[in-house]
């Protein structure tokens, strides 16, 4: 990609919040808690019903488990994150598609969260990422308003990948309250996630 070849690795480990060190320290709350099946987001069950082989389960046992990421990897994730944010124009579902929810990859260089997100997953699995670690994941913003990022799950704990913020962030160090992220290897499955092992965060109907 253009942002990698000019910018180079050491450039942008400083686009993963904490640089380097922020891969590098795997205490317990760095990886979400999840729990029990939830419902599926709307714009997701229309989506896997559009894109089928999107959505379909992998075979049991295909989760190698989160990723351990190096520099280079480092330099992957920050590039296509930031050069994706950069990329797509924000326009709401009700300007691209006349409808106030449509999950889907951007169009014409425009999309929503949820088509940031998508596009993001699909460019780290292009590169060699596996599905598994690349999950969808609905958040609460401090407004209350739901939104979409991409989390990567990684042994050095889970990171946000969000077309609101240029860095790569730990998820503990986001603003959000999350709420349900995909299953890894059943697509079509998304669980809930406990932030605080307190009763757990109500399903939002996106």
């Amino acid at each position: 990609m253009v942002f990698r070849r000019a910018f180079g690795a050491t450039a942008l480990l400083c686009l993963v919040a904490g640089g380097a060190g922020a891969f590098d320290r795997p205490p317990s709350d760095t990886f979400m808690t999840v729990g029990a099946p939830t419902r599926q987001p709307f714009g997701h069950f229309d989506f896997c019903a559009r894109e089928p082989s999107h959505c379909a389960p992998r075979p049991a046992g295909s989760d190698p488990g989160p990723v351990t990421l190096d520099a280079e990897e480092m330099d992957l994730v920050a590039g296509i994150n930031l050069e994706t944010n950069s990329a797509i124009r924000p326009a709401s579902d009700l300007e691209l598609y006349g409808r106030e929810e449509h999950w889907g990859l951007p169009v014409a260089g425009r999309g929503d969260c949820e088509d940031y997100a998508l596009e993001k997953q699909r460019q780290l699995e292009a590169a060699g990422f596996d599905p598994a670690d690349l999950l969808l994941t609905v958040v609460r913003k401090p407004d209350g308003t739901g939104h979409a990022v991409l989390t990567l799950r990684s042994t050095q704990g889970d990171f946000v990948l969000d077309n609101l913020d240029w860095r790569v962030l730990p998820w503990r160090e986001t603003p959000y309250r999350f709420v349900k992220r995909q299953h890894p290897t059943q697509p079509a499955l998304w669980q809930e996630i406990d932030e605080h092992a307190d009763p757990v965060v109500s399903a939002m109907r996106r």
